[in-house]
């Protein structure tokens, strides 16, 4: 007959103490369910969507800045008082609405005496021609001299010069009393006001008197990565690419433009490409120097196979998603992915429109797993 170590005996009678003291309090070990340990046979929920043939736009999504179509800084051209504001700072302006006003009395004064001296020069200038004249006269009947007829039409010549100068001078004091005035050069927003009435000017200050931005129409500059480029320019060549733009606090309607400029090079600093876009900004929800969204659609792939971005898993052979077939089972199936966004993403192959596939659950599904839907196509609703 065998016996038992003492040692033995001991570690036994423990664990049946143990084990004892468990069921006591009601805590017996219970096996895991089968749906928790996956595999063919579990029902696993999930949830599902159906995959769709529909038109799905190719975009291009990015920041971009609003930029006045135009803009002009007002410069006085001359030295004087600013002696009237004849505009609100803030307002639109048309083009040649006068803006400021100069002391005009000492250009005025100018213009005078320019005026006077040319009507002397001219007086004088008419005389030495009569003089010449007659002394022509005197020459043919051999009274006067060759000398004295020199004489004479070289006066009348040099007064004719100081006539010359004399309208110069008058055109320039008349350029000058123009410069007293001060028109808007562009139609568009006055910013702040820099110098008030009453304060002297200097002519091409450094200090703009007023800044005037053209915002209808208006500009928004964004860039997108070299890579598009190519894509860019097929479809500007079509004819197909629209741009949209919004403030990003603007629950409005986007504004919609169209793609008038993209630059020669690619920065290499960002490898992008500036590209800008013209709006005509009527309701004004773009403003100069804004931030917006823009997106620019090349085209509208009017057929597109369409699933939720969820349903596409990554493993190791690539992309894939689960597809429920009719028995309620699973089927692994590699896709293509053409594009996606965070909420859609496009299937280039792999799928066919009206196929059920899991959109939630796929981390307990393996390919042949039963699923049972608790959302989305196929789902049993609770009486």
């Amino acid at each position: 007959m065998r016996t038992v170590s003492p040692l033995i005996s001991g570690s036994l009678a423990m664990v049946l103490a143990l084990a004892a003291g468990a069921c006591s309090r009601g805590e017996a070990v219970q096996p895991a369910p089968a749906s928790d340990r996956g595999g063919a046979n579990a029902i696993v929920p999930v949830a599902t969507a159906t995959v769709v043939d529909k038109a799905v736009p190719l975009q291009l999504s990015t920041i971009g800045t609003a930029e006045a179509y135009s803009n002009v800084a007002v410069r006085a051209q001359l030295t004087g008082e600013l002696t009237a504001v004849l505009f609100k700072e803030g307002e639109d302006v048309r083009k040649g609405q006068v803006l400021f006003t100069l002391d005009r009395r000492p250009l005025e004064a100018a213009l005078r005496q320019a005026k006077a001296n040319l009507a002397r020069d001219e007086a004088q200038a008419a005389n030495a021609r009569s003089s010449a004249a007659r002394y022509q006269d005197l020459a043919d009947r051999g009274i006067a001299t060759k000398e004295q007829i020199d004489q004479t039409r070289t006066a009348a010549a040099a007064l004719e010069a100081t006539v010359g100068a004399d309208r110069a001078t008058v055109e320039n004091a008349t350029v000058q009393l123009a410069y007293a005035t001060i028109s808007a050069p562009l139609s568009g927003r006055t910013g702040a006001l820099q110098v008030h009435e009453g304060n002297l000017v200097r002519a091409n200050d450094t200090t703009p008197l007023v800044l005037i931005n053209q915002i209808t129409p208006i500009y928004v500059g964004f860039g997108i990565p070299e890579s598009r480029l190519p894509a860019l320019k097929q479809y500007l060549a079509r004819g197909t690419v629209k741009v949209e733009a919004l403030a990003p606090n603007d629950p409005g309607e986007p504004s919609r433009g169209a793609i008038t400029f993209v630059d020669n090079a690619v920065d290499q600093s960002t490898g992008m490409i500036k590209i800008k876009a013209m709006f005509p900004n009527s309701a004004r929800h773009l403003w100069p120097g804004q931030f917006a969204n823009v997106v620019v659609t090349l085209t509208t792939d009017a057929h597109a196979i369409v699933v939720p971005t969820p349903a596409v898993q990554s493993g190791q052979q690539g992309q894939y998603v689960f597809v429920v077939k009719r028995d309620q089972t699973v089927e692994l199936r590699p896709v293509t992915v053409a594009r996606a966004t965070d909420i859609e993403t496009v299937i280039e192959k792999g799928l066919t429109p009206g196929e059920t596939i899991v959109t939630d659950g796929q981390l307990r599904l393996i390919p042949g797993s039963r699923v049972s839907v608790k959302s989305g196509p196929g789902a049993k609703t609770t009486p």
